[in-house]
C-alpha cells in the first residue's frame, strides 16, 4: 500500500465515522501539507506518514516537530502509549480509522472511538519470522556470511538448511538483498533493515526467547550488578547494563541477562529468585558467534534493546549507541 492510498483511508474515515474534513494542499515526495476543516475553522499541518510507528522512531520525530511545526503523524495505527507520549509532547496524529488528536489555535481535536482496522497485507514473507530474524541478526553482524554455503549459514546461525532459501529469497522480495553474480550476494538499504529487524524483533523473537524474570536474593545486590562475575561464555549483559557498559549514560533501573544457563545454573550461580515484578530479566542467547573477551552482547542488540524501550532515557542511550558503535556500518 502506498502512502497516498494510506492517507486517503485516514481522511475518507476521519469523515465518515467523524465528520471531519481533511484534505491535501501540497502532496510530493518533498513537501506534504495538508488541511483540516472543523465547521468554519481551518488547521493547517505539515505530514509525516508512517506506515509502522516504533518506539524507535520517537526522537526522530520529535526533532522533525520542532523543524516543521505544526505536524501531524498519520500511521495505519498508533500504540497507546505513544499516543499518550505525541498528547504530552503536542504532536498531532491521524490513523487509518478516523482517530486523531491535535491542539492549535486554542482549539484541541481528541478522538479516540474507533476501533483499529486492518489493512490488507502482501503475501507471506519468511524473511521476518522467527527463524528469519536470527538469521538476519547474522548478516547484519557479518555480512560475509551471506556467501558461506547453505549448509554453513544453518550452522551459524542454528537454523534448520531448509530455511536459509526462504529466507534469502524474502530478502531479495523486500529489497534488502541483491545478487551480484552467481555466487555473491550484498545486502543494500542496510539501515532501514536494520530498523525493521529492531522492530519485529522486539514483537516476535524477543518474547519467544523470554525464560524468566527474577529478583536478587539480596536486594543491594542489584546496585552492585558491575562486580557480578558472569560465566564467560555463557552468559552476557544486554539491554541497560550493557547500554551503561557502552557509554557510561544510563543508571540501569533493571537487567537484562542473555545466556546459555539453564533456570537452575542461573538461580544457583547468581542469587536469583523466580519473581513476575522482579528486576532481572532474562533472555535465552539465540546467536552462535561469540563476543571475545566481552562480558555484553553485541552493540546492535543493545540497541535494539533500548531503542524499543518505553522509558526515553534508555531510547536516548540507544541512540548514543547507533552513533558510536553502528553508523559507520549502516
Amino acid at each position: 500500500m502506498t502512502d497516498h492510498e494510506l492517507v486517503q483511508i485516514a481522511f475518507e474515515n476521519l469523515k465518515n465515522n467523524v465528520g471531519i474534513i481533511a484534505e491535501w494542499d501540497k502532496l510530493n515526495e518533498l513537501d506534504r501539507q495538508m488541511t483540516i476543516h472543523v465547521k468554519d475553522q481551518i488547521f493547517n499541518f505539515n505530514v509525516e506518514i508512517r506506515h509502522e510507528l516504533r518506539n524507535y522512531q520517537l526522537l526522530q520525530l520529535f526533532d522533525l516537530s520542532e523543524q516543521l511545526h505544526p505536524l501531524i503523524v498519520i500511521a495505519n495505527h498508533i500504540f497507546p502509549k505513544i499516543k499518550e507520549v505525541f498528547r504530552q509532547k503536542q504532536i498531532a496524529y491521524l490513523e487509518t480509522n478516523g482517530n486523531i488528536y491535535f491542539q492549535q489555535n486554542n482549539t484541541t481535536i481528541w478522538i479516540d472511538t474507533q476501533k483499529p482496522i486492518q489493512l490488507k497485507k502482501g503475501k507471506g514473507n519468511r524473511a521476518f519470522t522467527k527463524t528469519g530474524l536470527k538469521v538476519i541478526f547474522c548478516f547484519l553482524l557479518n555480512e560475509n556470511i551471506l556467501n558461506q554455503p547453505y549448509r554453513e549459514i544453518a550452522k551459524q546461525t542454528n537454523v534448520g538448511l531448509g530455511n536459509i532459501n526462504y529466507i534469502l529469497s524474502g530478502l531479495k522480495e523486500l529489497g534488502f538483498l541483491v545478487q551480484m553474480d552467481k555466487a555473491q550476494y550484498r545486502l543494500i538499504n542496510k539501515k532501514e533493515l536494520l530498523q525493521k529487524w529492531v522492530a519485529a524483533y522486539g514483537e516476535k523473537l524477543k518474547p519467544a526467547i523470554h525464560i524468566g524474570t527474577y529478583r536478587f536474593l539480596k536486594e543491594a545486590e542489584f546496585s552492585n550488578w558491575r562486580w557480578i562475575e558472569l560465566n564467560n561464555g555463557k552468559t552476557w549483559w544486554g539491554g541497560e547494563p550493557a547500554g551503561d557498559l557502552l557509554t557510561g549514560y544510563l543508571r540501569p533501573a533493571e537487567l537484562t541477562l542473555y545466556t546459555n544457563e539453564t533456570r537452575i545454573e542461573l538461580m544457583k550461580n547468581y542469587r536469583l529468585i523466580p519473581d513476575e515484578k522482579g528486576n532481572v530479566i532474562v533472555y535465552k542467547k539465540f546467536w552462535q558467534n561469540e563476543e571475545e573477551n566481552d562480558n555484553f552482547v553485541p552493540p546492535l542488540l543493545v540497541y535494539a534493546d533500548l531503542i524499543n524501550s518505553d522509558d526515553s532515557r534508555c531510547q536516548e542511550t540507544g541512540i548514543m549507541v547507533y552513533k558510536k558503535f553502528l553508523q559507520n556500518k549502516f
